[in-house]
């Protein structure tokens, strides 16, 4: 009777362990079910966003390869003085350098490098307008040359940062050298090519044809003279601008 009643039990037993395996089972493929009609619907909805991106920046890159691939403006003398346009970052930090040395009149703030006709501060940190900041460099070009400009660009900055300089990021940041005709862009990209080699990196600057410079706001001139106790100025560009005047002291304007 005992032996009866072990067996009625261990088959009751293997009854239940059987079914909680089949339940067990059955939650498995249900899970993967779930998991697989989950992943479908990812893989629908990322499909989706990786084609309107696509699309988008189709758009974006057909109208930025335009302005890469056109013929350069050159910009002709005016008093005598010639005209240089560069991107490295915030351009309070490059006009200040620029207003530092020998043979440069003026430098202005503003906008180039882009598709966007009539670019403001607002519009160009959308990161939609495919311009950076930039500044208008006016000189002598009996004191001081294009050569020593670029010198002068590579030595004020972080070559190998790309889309910025120091803590501003994002594309209006970009480094971007520009060229009116093939002399200058001879000597950008030989200048270019040398300072990859010695310091055996990719460098960041892109290389522009000149098309157009778009005036900043008045309240973007001569920012580092007039706000030398702004937080940003204080912080970022003089020493920026210290940087650079102590590896190339010898292109230094007197009082400045």
């Amino acid at each position: 009777m005992k032996a009866f009643i072990k067996s009625i039990k261990a088959f009751s037993f293997n009854i239940n362990f059987t079914l909680l395996d089949i339940r067990f089972i059955n939650f498995t493929r249900l899970l993967k079910k779930k998991r697989k009609n989950n992943m479908k619907k990812l893989v629908s909805t990322l499909a989706v966003i990786v084609l309107f991106n696509c699309q988008n920046n189709a758009q974006i890159n057909e109208k930025q390869l335009a302005v890469m691939n056109a013929e350069p403006v050159e910009v002709p003398l005016q008093d005598g003085k010639a005209r240089a346009y560069f991107a490295s970052g915030c351009f309070w930090c490059v006009e200040a350098v620029y207003e530092s040395v020998k043979g440069v009149e003026e430098v202005y703030n503003g906008y180039s490098g882009g598709f966007t006709k009539n670019p403001t501060y607002e519009l160009s940190n959308t990161r939609r307008t495919g311009h950076a900041e930039s500044v208008e460099v006016i000189y002598d070009p009996n004191v001081v040359s294009f050569e020593t400009l670029v010198d002068v660009y590579f030595a004020s900055q972080d070559p190998t940062q790309v889309n910025g300089q120091g803590p501003d990021r994002g594309p209006q940041y970009r480094s971007i050298i520009f060229y009116q005709n093939d002399a200058q862009k001879k000597i950008i990209e030989t200048k270019k090519a040398a300072l990859a080699k010695a310091l055996n990196a990719t460098i960041a600057a892109e290389v522009y044809p000149f098309q157009k410079f778009w005036m900043g706001e008045d309240y973007h001139q001569d920012y580092e003279r007039l706000h030398p106790n702004n937080g940003y100025i204080r912080n970022v560009s003089i020493p920026r601008l210290r940087r650079f005047q102590a590896k190339m002291p010898e292109v230094l304007k007197e009082k400045h």
